[in-house]
């Protein structure tokens, strides 16, 4: 496998931001040697593993990042260090090897992997497939990094702010909120203005998307259905003996 005309120098800005990681595990010592060459002359950081055990003793990292990962292995194979690194979604996985099928590569590719290419490799299909596996990365960095945010705003809610925003964002009007927690509509419209003011959410539809990516429902914040007050109370038309009209 030579490399050599992708090679060449690459100038990059003294200012640049940390360069992105690709992972390389393989058994296989020419295609190490080969893959940290081709890696580092486009401008990555390469990080070396002859095994999945060895990979698995290198910290987590949280920069744009791929793994190319061979298939056959000497000690865990590719597709078991797949599923114990599945819930790494920053890190997408290309598998690369030189005894692969079809079946396996539907495996791998139905389990999350990225890209599946065969040896010997061709090194503008390769850096192509590093290019895509970056760019999911980065998106799942930042994507990581707003849920964050969220989650930190949404810690900051009281209890009760908490319980106000799963039955807003799930559709329920203030008068609705106010008698699902047994509260008047005039604290319920206190309680959601402090809400919206701690999750800076500049509109209803702002904080729908924002209780979407979060996963707010009612059931998750201290509110269940023997936590309701009695039906009596939610009912606001004209009683009937037994204490609301069903008609």
């Amino acid at each position: 496998m030579n490399f050599s005309e992708y090679t060449s120098p690459r100038w990059r800005p003294a200012t640049s931001p940390p360069a992105p990681i690709v992972f390389v595990v393989d058994d296989d010592i020419s295609i190490r040697e080969s893959l940290e060459l081709l890696i580092r002359s486009a401008g990555w950081q390469p990080k070396i593993s002859a095994s999945a055990e060895e990979f698995l003793a290198r910290p987590r990292v949280f920069t744009p990042s791929c793994l190319l990962l061979d298939v056959n292995l000497p000690d865990i194979n590719g597709l078991d260090l797949q599923r114990l690194i599945a819930d790494r979604a920053q890190l997408p996985i290309i598998f690369i090897t030189g005894h692969g099928d079809v079946p396996m590569a539907v495996h791998a590719i139905k389990a999350g992997a990225v890209g599946f290419l065969t040896k010997p490799l061709v090194g503008d299909v390769l850096l192509s497939a590093v290019r895509h596996a970056l760019t999911r990365s980065h998106t799942a960095l930042r994507h990581e990094a707003q849920l964050s945010v969220l989650r930190d705003r949404y810690m900051s809610l009281s209890l009760r702010e908490r319980q106000v925003m799963a039955l807003v964002v799930s559709g329920r009007l203030n008068k609705q909120v106010a008698g699902e927690l047994g509260i008047s509509e005039i604290t319920v419209k206190q309680h959601r203005g402090k809400m919206m003011r701690k999750m800076e959410a500049e509109s209803l539809a702002d904080l729908i998307n924002m209780g979407a990516r979060l996963r707010v429902a009612p059931e998750q914040d201290g509110l269940r259905t023997r936590d309701r007050p009695p039906l009596a109370f939610l009912c606001s038309g004209p009683r009937s003996p037994t204490g609301c009209d069903f008609a």
